[in-house]
């Protein structure tokens, strides 16, 4: 920060342009300006322990009274700026009632986005819900179809296998007719 209390026809440090020979050498000069310039060029910190306890202090003071001044800035000019805006009844009332419009636009809107989009729920919900008794009724005629092929088959498969029965009882008993 010495430098900045310092008012010399210079450039600061950091606009001037260095090359990486000139930083050392720079860097050497700017150390000696600053030792032989720091006894004679006048510090804004103080030098004793009351004085920094003092600046402090003020600091602490300073700091909410500048905020508090600004909020009251920022606060006068917002009621000026009301203050013109609605400056009679009718612009007051006027305004209410561009907001009201505005606020019912906007419910309006809502409530139309509500309603499609219950709509849409509802038309999704009742086609799964056809798609899902079209499969089950598409499974179950699948399934009785099946059974009644199985079933005919065993009752053609038991039929043939009954006159086989009757075939091979009928033969049996005339061997055993035959042998006796």
């Amino acid at each position: 920060m010495a430098t900045s209390s310092r008012t010399s026809g210079r450039r600061p440090a950091s606009t001037r342009k260095t090359t990486p020979s000139g930083r050392a050498s720079g860097a050497r000069a700017s150390t000696a300006r600053r030792s032989a310039g720091s006894s004679s060029s006048t510090s804004t910190q103080p030098k004793t322990r009351v004085g920094q306890a003092q600046v402090i202090a003020e600091r602490a003071v300073l700091v909410p009274v500048g905020a508090s001044l600004l909020v009251r800035d920022n606060l006068v000019s917002t009621v000026k700026g009301f203050a013109t805006k609605y400056r009679t009844r009718d612009s007051l009332e006027r305004e209410l009632k561009r907001y009201e419009r505005r606020g019912a636009t906007a419910r309006n809107r809502f409530e139309r986005q509500v309603r499609r989009t219950r709509t849409r729920f509802e038309r999704e919900l009742r086609q799964r819900r056809s798609r899902v008794e079209r499969t089950v009724q598409q499974n179950r005629r699948r399934f009785e179809r099946e059974v009644r092929s199985v079933r005919k088959g065993i009752e053609r498969q038991s039929d043939s296998f009954g006159t086989r029965v009757e075939k091979l009882v009928s033969s049996a008993q005339g061997r055993l007719s035959s042998v006796s």
